[in-house]
């Protein structure tokens, strides 16, 4: 099937009635998505070089005459963003050399130059999936308007590039009767990578938030560091979300291992952790280390892995900096305060360590915890 008609026919499926019913996120991280304005939007398919997968590109954009279609790319292209996490273009010497950011530049001062420029941005990417792993997708850009940001309703580009495929049934009438077929599309809930460049800031950068959902190992993150070259504004965002990440691998990997805990006690590091963050509005280094980590040589092995954290992701842990509640609470989704002992019990724990007790039974050799409580729920 030719490719474009392939492109047009998931349209077509994912707006025809008869088609099986895809249920939305409830809960998306932009805010306002009903009210952005999709101009433009084009599709191109990349593939990898590297497996002599061409580069396709289409000519014409896709027409957004039907309002339900528009709706449903929106959602797709935007409900997976967080538009609290912010990033921006850079280069090893010059901005304007990097090319995303010239491209969309381009596009922002002339809006006829779209079909070009989204040529030229689809040129570069194939140029740099040249990885093992980067699989062949479909690449589309977009010119939004009206999308929310910090108070302000702006003008955006959006990249994106879905790479997973999956098979969909659809049902349809034949006669008297309804026929069921397969067919291969985009599932419109999950957006693989996606990139959104707000026309703001444009000397620092742009502001510039991502979706890389594949390929992550760091071999693979062409997306980010390859193709986009973008990196974090240093801002209270960043900073809480990369501390307490810090922290949760510390606890996880270095706490464990060096100093043999129990796992109570593990959880107990972490829920303490996250504790802090919770109950302060300023995050201060050696607080921290006083009133969270308590022991001098865990504090001294904390901030070791600290320096090794900082030279092995490339990122700065400041000692002082305001914290951000929305980066909180997105970094306590993976905080995990679950004891499981064997395949039998799940015990949760929020706090007072002094109430667990463990040890091991006599006389069975088996290890056990007894827990202190006044009240059963």
């Amino acid at each position: 099937m030719d490719y474009f008609l392939l492109c047009r026919n998931i349209l077509t499926f994912l707006s025809a009635p008869s088609a099986a019913a895809v249920k939305f996120p409830h809960i998306c991280s932009m805010t306002g998505i009903d009210s952005i304005q999709l101009q433009q939007v084009i599709a191109h398919k990349v593939g990898n070089p590297t497996r002599g997968e061409d580069l396709k590109l289409s000519q014409n954009k896709l027409s957004l005459n039907d309002k339900d279609v528009q709706k449903l790319l929106n959602k797709f292209f935007l409900s997976s963003f967080n538009e609290q996490e912010q990033y921006h273009f850079t280069h090893i010497s010059d901005l304007a050399l990097n090319e995303v950011f010239s491209f969309a530049s381009t596009i922002f001062s002339d809006h006829s130059s779209f079909v070009t420029q989204s040529h030229l941005l689809a040129k570069f990417l194939h140029s740099k999936s040249t990885h093992a792993r980067v699989k062949e997708g479909e690449m589309y850009v977009a010119l939004f308007d009206d999308v929310p940001l910090n108070g302000e309703y702006l003008q955006a580009i959006g990249i994106f590039k879905s790479e997973t495929k999956e098979t969909f049934l659809k049902i349809f009438p034949h006669g008297q009767s309804l026929e069921i077929a397969q067919e291969q599309g985009i599932n419109i809930n999950k957006l693989d990578k996606g990139c959104l460049i707000f026309k703001a800031n444009k000397t620092d950068g742009y502001v510039v938030c991502i979706v890389d959902h594949t390929n992550k190992q760091n071999d693979t993150q062409y997306w980010v560091n390859d193709f986009l070259q973008v990196i974090p504004y240093a801002d209270a965002y960043h900073s809480t979300s990369d501390t307490l990440q810090m922290c949760r691998l510390f606890v996880t990997n270095e706490y464990s291992e060096k100093f043999d805990v129990a796992k109570s006690d593990q959880i107990d590091l972490m829920n303490r952790s996250l504790d802090y963050f919770k109950t302060k509005d300023h995050f201060n280094m050696e607080e921290f280390k006083e009133e969270v980590i308590h022991h001098p040589e865990v504090a001294d092995s904390f901030t070791k892995f600290k320096d090794h954290y900082q030279a092995n992701r490339e990122v700065e842990i400041q000692d002082d900096f305001t914290i951000h509640l929305a980066a909180v609470k997105r970094q306590s989704k993976v905080f995990k305060s679950i004891l499981k002992l064997d395949k039998n019990f799940h015990v949760y724990i929020h706090g007072r360590q002094d109430l667990i007790e463990k040890g091991i039974d006599e006389k069975t050799g088996r290890k056990f915890y007894k827990l202190f409580f006044e009240e059963e729920h």
